[in-house]
This record gives structure tokens, sequence and C-alpha cells, in this order.
């Protein structure tokens, strides 16, 4: 019924190993890795896990790495399609929850359920449309500027308690209904990594409800790699910089519309 894919690029073993152990469920019927790296450590590794297709790749990004396995689980015929870091970890209840969500709910071509990091503190993994402005203030401005700016985009004051119809899930968690690749596309290859996750997500949005579900919890141990790395901070901004040239930097009329209902209805929750 579930088909999983994980992307990995010279990932640790044992990270690995904890991720794999929540996707063990008897309702999923293939794990795909993406090695991005291709090291024989991780090709021996998979060997040795029931239900895992190890395909050794060229360093061709994260959305391009998962689209390998998307083709895969379309030709296999998997109802959903789950979209996963490596560095996320989950209870055994969350993805038979998950099926039945979906199942109750065929309008929804995507759900990300409530993600916290380890300590347990709330991450926020569902947010607006990013502007310029969002991106140059989170890297670049003072931090009582960026925490101003980020009240808005993270949706500081959405309680999370609440279910809704969300433009833009953060890429570590995204379980997909696979039929809906068919109608909207997989990911954009042009992006390296880093805003794949927002353009799938809107262009899901556009004819689906992409959905923040809280019903089920699951653990992300983020390591926000292009704040520790220069490398990684060049590859983030150009990225985002192709991102911005296709749907527009100053005038984007659906981002403005989608994130003004979305900010009129978490205004609302207040009340």
């Amino acid at each position: 019924m579930i088909s999983v894919s994980i992307v990995t690029y010279k990932t640790d073993i044992e990270e690995l190993k904890h991720c794999l152990s929540s996707v063990s469920s008897s309702i999923v019927r293939k794990i795909y890795i993406i090695d991005n790296s291709r090291l024989d450590s991780i090709a021996d590794f998979c060997a040795t896990v029931d239900k895992v297709e190890y395909v050794g790749s060229s360093n061709v990004g994260y959305g391009a790495g998962h689209n390998i396995a998307i083709r895969k689980a379309l030709k296999l015929g998997t109802k959903y399609h789950l979209v996963l870091n490596s560095d996320v970890y989950f209870g055994e209840d969350v993805l038979p929850k998950l099926v039945e969500y979906m199942d109750s709910n065929e309008d929804v071509a995507q759900v990300q359920p409530n993600v916290v990091y380890p300590d347990g503190t709330l991450q926020y993994g569902c947010r607006l449309l990013p502007s310029p402005l969002n991106l140059i203030s989170r890297r670049f401005f003072f931090h009582s500027w960026n925490e101003q700016i980020n009240s808005s985009f993270l949706l500081y004051d959405f309680d999370r308690k609440t279910p809704m119809n969300i433009p833009y899930h953060q890429g570590s968690f995204m379980f997909f209904r696979t039929s809906c690749f068919k109608k909207v596309g997989l990911f954009d290859e042009r992006f390296f990594m880093y805003p794949e996750d927002i353009d799938i997500t809107r262009r899901m949005h556009k004819h689906y409800r992409t959905m923040f579900w809280p019903g089920v919890t699951i653990v992300h141990a983020h390591r926000a790699a292009s704040y520790k790395s220069l490398r990684m901070l060049w590859i983030h901004c150009y990225n985002m910089i192709k991102y911005f040239n296709k749907w527009g930097w100053i005038v984007d009329r659906e981002r403005s519309e989608w994130n003004r209902r979305i900010l009129e209805k978490v205004e609302k929750m207040k009340d």
C-alpha cells in the first residue's frame, strides 16, 4: 500500500537504521534508498534489510533522487508514497493513522503531521509561501527583525492543534497520494536541493488539499546544514534564486492570495 523513498549522501548507518525501523510496518510494500554517494557501506547495509531496494546514483540532488523512486512507485502501483529524510523517526502508529486519514479524505494529495525536535519542542514544518524578504531576513537580518518576519512566515500564532490546508510543507516528511503525481508531475529537477519541497507542495495545493494534520507526531533531528556551512548556504541561496525566477520575486499572485487566506484563518483562531 505504501512505498517510501530516502535519499542518502554519505549518511551515517546508525541514523539510517533508526529511520528504517520506523517504516518496518506491514503496510509498507517497498523502501527505495537512492544513494547519491554510492557508498559500498550503505549498499551492503541495505542488502540486509527487508523490503529495501538500493539504487546507487550520481549526486543528482534531493528532488531528482526522490523522482527515481517515485517513478518506480508509480510502476509498482502503491497508493501512497512517503518522501522521508534519514534523520526522521516515529512510532508504529503513525503510518496506519495517516493511511486512515487519507482514505477518509480523498481530495487530499499530501499530508504532513506534527513535527518536533528530539527534545520535544515544536518544529515549524508548515509555513507560508516564502517571499525574497523571508530568505534574506532568515539569513542576514538582526535577530529582532528576523523574529518579527518569522512570526508570520512560520505561523507562530497557529496552534498546531487544528488541521489546515497549507501550501508549503517542509520536506523531511511528505506523505503523498501517489496517483496525484500523474496530474501534478514530480519534483522539479532544476532545484538541486532546498526549494523542491516548496515547489511541489504548491503545485499539489493548486489542484488538491495539502493538509497539516496533527493526529500524529514525528521527530525530525534537523541539521540545518546551510546555517553551518558556507557551501550549503551558497547552494541554498542559488536554488532559491531559481525558485523565485520560476514563481516570481515581487509579483506572485498565488503566494499573495494563499498566504492572505491562511493568515486570516489563523487570526480567526485567536478570537
